[in-house]
């Protein structure tokens, strides 16, 4: 009998759900939108079914979500966090509590399908069958809330006619059996965090200090942050370098070196520990971020965005706060009145040196100062790979960076460091980046009489890889190592047992020679000499205990116990364009032009000896396409014109402000340009005649078309369809591709964005080019409504772009460092592919296609060697423009005899499981606590 509700005339949630469920054998519910509110109604009605009770919903999950288990668990638990159930009122804590009940005792099944696969599930319908084998079914536009049951006006319509069960029936299975629904089930995150919700406790900043388990309080501080609360939250190797720094921090001070490989989210990590040390120090203690000026804006978007703290960052003139509010100021003291807890200084502003500023940022105490590529930061001669132990021992004479940093060392309870290439040329490198870390702690490399024998670089470095050991047979010798610093409890079951018998607390790190004694003959025998000085240089030294790598290579292939996944879902990268007959044929035109320019370059050579970016300026940006030769040749015909300069290099303003100090002899670019010699004018003119009679048609834009709108041999697809980011050292080419693409047909319909620096971002639409601030691009990406990206290197340092799926570097960057940063930015944490596609472009008989033929069968020794490719190796490049073919491999030869300190014992990764943390810090009262100022 076909039955009329209303909820006009009586509550729904009375005459359908509580009457018919009440003792029903079996439930199976289309029940629209998968969230929290649907779960919550349902859990209240659903106690009263006696046999299994099948939901299906939909959600806006992507369908390419469903290609790996991981990417669907990551698209449930995002779908599920985007509701905000930890919101929910107290009074719906019981439906919760008996959700729970149901999904984990399998009463109740729930199977979420895309919208992609039938649209949004407007249809709403049930079919509920009771013990005496009757059934009815019910249809209605009723919404699956509280409000849709309760509050709102509703209509039902209900039947118990057979056809019309069997109808709804029919619908139900054909939904729950589709091949792109998937099991709530394979997502464990929802069933924990339900559980967390019921037992939830809001704690204020000034109790987490009283959770002793460094483990607890990071996840109180984590798990209800954006970045935990969408996708895969944090990963192990995040949580474990978060633990560690305030374990570190809570004993008097952590000094720690994060070298993960590009991609791997050192900036999350980094900026969880501050967020944890800050907590610490509810009452005050400034944090100090110093960062390249490129990175700045991205490290204030990734503070709010992943973990809602707020900071401002200095212009050069006055603090920007997270809202972009400025706030005014005059005078060098200015930039020692932060308005946040967390302030971002450019590094630049270091290397320059300005006494009065500096002075005002080392006025201070700080909690800790954060260093992002931190490599900067070195002695101003690195010795060659064979120097003698007498030519790397003693105080290393710093540059203008790393001498900041060992002043400021003395005034920061911690620091972190960060960099994924922590040796250029050799293994000192990151010695001194440990010497400026034990700076104001004596926990790293010894105490402040720099008595200790890690204070020797060469035998520091010489233990840590294996070409010495430490002394095991005379365990005084051996304590030597050991006694100062002597490791913390936590770093091993064996030193709390020394530190149990010394008396001593974790907060000490020397002791002196004669401590041995005091330790009973039994256990100097057997735990001391036997146990751990055989194991203590391997184990123990320095570099291990300071410094935290992880490649993506090892996280790919080491399983988590806890899970019995990999601790990271392999990406797989699939290269194209890498052999011979790949490189791109230049017309003839063109190709003179291109010989022209090796001319050029050769005569600038033998006016200016030294400097060679300069020499190989015209070469650089023709091998990149031929419209940013051509206007290149122009510029330099014009003399240089000092507002051009900034045009000849596409990077945000001072990009490389860092490095100033290391430039060859102090030579101004535009003094050498300004005055080329006669036949250096001549080879220019000859070179803009030949790029004239080339026409302004390109070999690499047929390249790209290629790849973007064909079906392309060993690739999924057309690489438009996948989303492609086009990459380029030089504005002029970005700008030129740009517009080429925009005037095709096949392209018509793809909005094309344009990400550069200096305020020259923006995106066609229509054939029209929209200026737009690089954010606006960022978030476009992200919500994937904008798949075709063109990009200059200022894109490529902390630029999340996992949403695409392809990659074409219309160029070939002669310093290698920014192939891998390229990479990485679709090679990261939260790429849904399992494959990702790259496409190298290269003019046949170019540098770089000579390059490409010395380097190719060695490059992979030295990636494997560093863990990435370091930038000296840029130097090849210039030696092979200028035919010096010895020179170059004289320098790769140099490289691959550099030993590498780094093996898998830095690849420390612990998981811990923060899904189940109950105490939650109150997020209002952390914000409110970071908006304080210095």
């Amino acid at each position: 009998m076909l039955q009329r509700h209303s909820s006009r005339r009586t509550p729904l949630v009375k005459t359908v759900l509580t009457t018919r469920l009440q003792g029903a054998a079996s439930y199976d519910r289309i029940a629209g939108y998968f969230c929290s509110s649907l779960l919550e109604i349902a859990g209240e009605a659903l106690e009263g079914v006696r046999g299994p009770v099948r939901i299906v919903c939909n959600s806006d999950i992507d369908p390419q979500d469903f290609a790996t288990a991981s990417a669907a668990q990551a698209a449930l638990r995002r779908s599920w966090c985007n509701s905000r159930p930890e919101t929910a009122p107290p009074a719906a804590l019981p439906r919760y509590q008996a959700l729970y009940r149901a999904l984990t005792s399998g009463h109740l099944e729930v199977r979420v399908l895309p919208n992609s696969a039938f649209g949004l599930i407007h249809g709403k319908a049930g079919v509920i069958r009771q013990c005496d084998g009757t059934a009815s079914v019910f249809l209605g536009s009723v919404n699956e809330t509280a409000a849709g049951w309760t509050l709102n006006y509703e209509l039902v319509w209900e039947d118990d006619d057979p056809a019309s069960v069997e109808w709804v029936q029919e619908e139900f299975d054909a939904l729950w059996n589709d091949a792109r629904a998937v099991d709530l089930a394979c997502c464990p995150f929802i069933r924990h965090d339900i559980q967390r919700i019921v037992e939830r406790k809001v704690i204020e900043p000034s109790e987490l200090p009283l959770v002793s388990d460094a483990n607890a309080a990071a996840a109180s501080a984590a798990v209800e942050t954006p970045i935990y609360r969408r996708d895969q939250g944090l990963w192990p190797h995040q949580k474990y370098f978060a633990r560690i720094a305030l374990e570190r921090h809570r004993l008097g001070g952590a000094r720690l070196l994060l070298a993960d490989q590009v991609g791997l989210g050192k900036t999350v990590q980094l900026a969880l520990a501050a967020l944890l040390m800050a907590l610490e120090q509810p009452d005050g203690g400034a944090i100090l971020v110093l960062a390249p000026k490129s990175l700045l804006q991205q490290w204030q978007d990734e503070l709010l965005d992943l973990l809602g703290i707020p900071s401002a960052r200095w212009n050069g003139n006055a603090w920007i706060d997270e809202n972009d509010l400025e706030y005014p100021a005059k005078g060098p003291q200015a930039i020692g009145r932060c308005p946040r807890r967390i302030g971002l200084v450019s590094q630049g502003l270091v290397v320059r040196g300005q006494d009065e500023v500096l002075n005002q940022l080392l006025g201070r105490q700080y909690t800790c100062v954060i260093v992002d590529e931190a490599h900067r930061a070195r002695r101003r001669k690195v010795p060659k790979v064979d120097a003698d132990p007498d030519e790397i021992d003693g105080c290393p004479t710093p540059n203008n960076l790393m001498d900041f940093l060992l002043k400021i060392g003395l005034k920061t309870t911690s620091m972190l460091f960060a960099t994924a290439t922590p040796v250029q040329l050799h293994p000192v490198e990151v010695w001194d980046l440990l010497y400026m870390l034990s700076y104001g702690n004596d926990g790293v490399l010894g105490g402040k009489t720099r008595s200790s024998r890690w204070y020797t670089a060469s035998e520091c470095l010489a233990i840590a890889t294996g070409g010495a050991t430490v002394p095991a047979d005379d365990v005084r010798d051996g304590w030597e190592f050991v006694r100062d610093p002597l490791p913390s409890r936590f770093e091993g079951e064996i030193f709390s047992a020394i530190r149990d018998k010394l008396e001593a607390e974790d907060s000490r790190w020397q002791f002196p020679p004669e401590s041995i004694g005091r330790l009973p003959s039994a256990f100097r025998k057997v735990r001391i000499r036997s146990e751990l000085l055989p194991e203590f240089g391997t184990r123990y030294n320095p570099l291990l205990r300071c410094i935290v790598r992880r490649t993506r290579d090892y996280l790919e292939r080491e399983v988590n116990p806890h899970t019995g996944e990999y601790y990271l879902p392999r990406v797989h990268v699939k290269l194209f364009g890498e052999d011979d007959n790949s490189a791109i044929t230049l017309g003839s035109y063109a190709l003179d032009a291109y010989h022209e320019a090796e001319r050029f370059c050769e005569l600038l050579q033998q006016r200016v000896k030294s400097a060679g970016f300069l020499k190989t300026l015209v070469l650089r940006r023709l091998g990149s396409s031929v419209e940013a030769g051509r206007r290149t040749v122009l510029r330099l015909l014009d003399e240089y014109l000092p507002e051009a300069a900034n045009d000849l290099e596409d990077t945000d303003d001072d990009e490389y402000e860092d490095d100033m100090e290391l430039a060859p002899q102090g030579l101004d670019r535009r003094i050498v340009m300004r005055e080329l010699s006669i036949a250096e004018r001549a080879s220019l003119r000859r070179c803009r005649e030949l790029l004239d009679l080339a026409g302004t048609r390109d070999p690499k834009l047929e390249a790209v078309l290629h790849y973007l709108l064909d079906p392309v041999p060993g690739s999924d697809g057309r690489w438009v369809d996948l989303g492609c980011i086009l990459f380029s050292q030089y504005y002029d080419t970005v700008l030129w591709m740009g517009g080429e693409l925009a005037n095709l047909e096949q392209l018509a319909d793809v909005d094309i964005g344009l990400y550069a620096g200096s305020a020259r971002s923006g995106y066609w639409h229509a054939k029209t080019f929209y200026p737009c601030d690089r954010n606006e691009l960022k978030e476009r990406v992200r919500m994937g409504n904008l798949t075709l990206l063109l990009g200059t290197d200022a894109a490529a340092e902390g630029l999340n772009l996992q949403n695409l799926g392809t990659l074409i570097n219309i160029d070939l960057p002669w310093n290698p460092t920014r192939l891998e940063q390229r990479k990485g930015r679709i090679q990261r944490i939260g790429q849904k592919r399992r494959e990702i596609y790259i496409a190298n472009l290269r003019y046949k008989d170019s540098v770089e296609d000579r390059v490409h033929k010395v380097l190719a069968d060695r490059l992979l020794q030295i990636h494997n060697l560093f863990g990435q490719i370091p930038d000296t190796l840029e130097d090849v490049w210039v030696h092979v423009a200028l035919q010096e073919e010895a020179a170059a491999n004289k320098l790769i030869d140099r490289a691959l005899k550099t030993r590498n300190p780094f093996d898998q014992k830095y690849s420390k990764v612990e998981d811990a499981d923060w899904d189940t943390c109950t105490k939650v810090l109150n997020a209002h009262s952390v914000k409110q606590l970071l908006m304080r100022g210095w």
